[in-house]
């Protein structure tokens, strides 16, 4: 079953409700955010760097750690080419269902691999995207102690589920505003599409004079 016609509504439910996170950034400018999840992959990511840079767009991409252990490489290529990164935990199990214990060591877990990878601190990458978006506010208040950002998303068009490359642009082209952040998937489960998927999105948007920024410049204009 598909839920794609439900995150809109989620979205504007439960913004006001957990303001402390970034669900959006600022509506004054044509300002967006591509972001990616569950990578890196060793074949659907690097495909997708390719568009990107043919584009000159700068993306952010949440990372399992499992999967940047596996793809060091790969991720040490995101990294170079100014992409943004932040976590989405270990092995993409659900934060609201782990100890405070278990949460904290799947974040610096990540932390680590991204670190050896890519060669920066472990420290400069606090950006936390809860995987499949499930949260308590017990877990927010936990990232906020630990000093991470909480990041969300304002347009969920359900690529993973892979209803078609066709589908899924649609569906971000009907939903997308300015501050709009976009969530796309360069995993297992949604990677396969998502270079065809971003080929075609890329200069719709920016027909649309949209323009691409990460979530560090979300944050910024999000919180001046």
């Amino acid at each position: 079953m598909e839920f794609a016609p439900a995150y809109p509504l989620l979205y504007r439910a439960l913004k006001p409700l957990f303001p402390g996170c970034l669900w959006s950034g600022a509506t004054t400018d044509r300002t967006i955010a591509l972001t990616f999840d569950d990578g890196p992959h060793p074949h659907y990511t690097p495909q997708l760097l390719a568009v990107l840079e043919h584009y000159s767009v700068t993306a952010s991409f949440f990372w399992l750690g499992q999967c940047v252990q596996r793809s060091p490489i790969t991720a040490r290529t995101v990294y170079e080419q100014g992409h943004w990164l932040g976590l989405h935990g270990y092995d993409h199990q659900a934060f609201s269902s782990l100890s405070a214990t278990a949460l904290k060591q799947t974040l610096a877990r990540t932390q680590a691999e991204i670190a050896q990878a890519c060669q920066v601190s472990p420290a400069a990458i606090r950006d936390v995207r809860p995987p499949n978006g499930f949260f308590t506010p017990r877990t927010l208040a936990l990232l906020q102690q630990w000093q991470y950002r909480s990041v969300m998303w304002s347009v969920v068009p359900e690529d993973w589920v892979r209803p078609g490359v066709t589908t899924v642009v649609q569906r971000v082209l009907e939903q997308v505003e300015p501050g709009s952040i976009i969530v796309l998937h360069d995993g297992y489960h949604g990677g396969a599409d998502v270079t065809a998927t971003v080929a075609q999105l890329i200069p719709l948007l920016m027909a649309q004079n949209y323009r691409f920024v990460t979530i560090d410049e979300l944050w910024q204009g999000h919180y001046p």
